[in-house]
């Protein structure tokens, strides 16, 4: 009787034991798998950041990939012609939209035209690509014909000029002439409805290196350079050119006084001569058949 209680003393405390050592094992426990749970997320983290790196990666390649093709183009691009030279599943459309947010500001743009892209330079800048140049024009048959009678019989006037060539004179030869400078507006002659009359300017003699317009050739030095034939009609001759600022039937132009007719064809009373069947169109065009006419004679004469 005396030793029962002893005995479940004894049990009670190897109970208690026992407790205490499952408890410190737990405890033992809980640190290692607090490490393998913090290793695991490191893991993933790292294994996220790889497919992240990897992707952005891929991504900026297939962008360069873009912006290549669209720069080396000869033509503006679709959407369908760069998939077929991209990866297969790439996002095109993804793409041209960051690299024209990208190109916005910049000197060189990526605009879209017509449903396709291609690089343009920024309209802002557009100045920095204008040039200028002086575009050198041969002068027709026609213009060269009313040039060396202006030269030779200034001051004249339209009608004179169409009188002396037989042809009527389009108010498009006149123009060229004024606009190479070599032809200016003398004034008006004292006559009737007041005819522009028309005289070289100082840049035809810079042109053609002459002082002045009495240096231009005569009859003799014409035939010496093959330009006349020897045989000419008895009364033929050459005028001697005056430059002369105004002559005696000639009025000054008036500060307001632009010759503006001169667009529309001369709106004056001069007396024009009879109507001619040919015109300037016609006759550069029949000269210039001429000229092939001879030209294959030539060639078969030679075979």
């Amino acid at each position: 009787m005396t030793n029962a209680p002893r005995r479940a003393e004894k049990h009670d405390m190897h109970d208690e034991e026992d407790i205490q050592e499952e408890v410190v094992g737990s405890e033992a426990e809980t640190p290692d798998s607090s490490e393998s749970a913090a290793e695991a997320s490191n893991e993933a983290a790292e294994e996220s950041s790889n497919v992240a790196s990897i992707s952005d990666e891929t991504r900026t390649k297939t962008l360069r990939m873009v912006e290549a093709l669209l720069f080396a183009a000869s033509e503006p691009l679709d959407v369908k012609s760069l998939a077929q030279r991209l990866p297969e599943g790439t996002d095109v459309p993804g793409l041209l939209t960051e690299l024209q947010a990208f190109y916005a500001p910049r000197g060189v743009n990526l605009v879209p035209v017509g449903g396709k892209w291609l690089m343009r330079t920024a309209e802002d800048l557009s100045f920095l690509l204008q040039r200028e140049a002086v575009q050198m024009k041969k002068l027709s048959r026609p213009a060269m014909e009313t040039l060396a009678i202006i030269a030779y019989h200034q001051p004249v006037t339209r009608a004179e000029i169409e009188e002396i060539r037989g042809v009527s004179v389009s108010s498009g030869t006149l123009d060229v002439l004024l606009e190479t400078g070599w032809v200016r507006l003398r004034g008006r002659r004292k006559t009737p409805g007041r005819p522009l009359t028309y005289g070289t300017s100082e840049d035809f003699l810079v042109h053609f290196g002459l002082e002045s317009v009495r240096d231009l050739p005569g009859v003799e030095d014409l035939k010496a350079a093959g330009l006349l034939d020897a045989r000419l009609p008895p009364d033929f001759s050459v005028p001697q050119p005056d430059d002369a600022e105004l002559a005696e039937d000639e009025e000054e132009l008036a500060e307001d006084d632009s010759g503006e007719e001169l667009l529309i064809g001369e709106a004056s009373d001069e007396v024009i001569p009879a109507p001619v069947a040919a015109s300037d169109d016609e006759t550069e065009a029949s000269s210039d058949a001429e000229e092939s006419t001879a030209a294959a004679e030539e060639d078969a004469s030679r075979e």
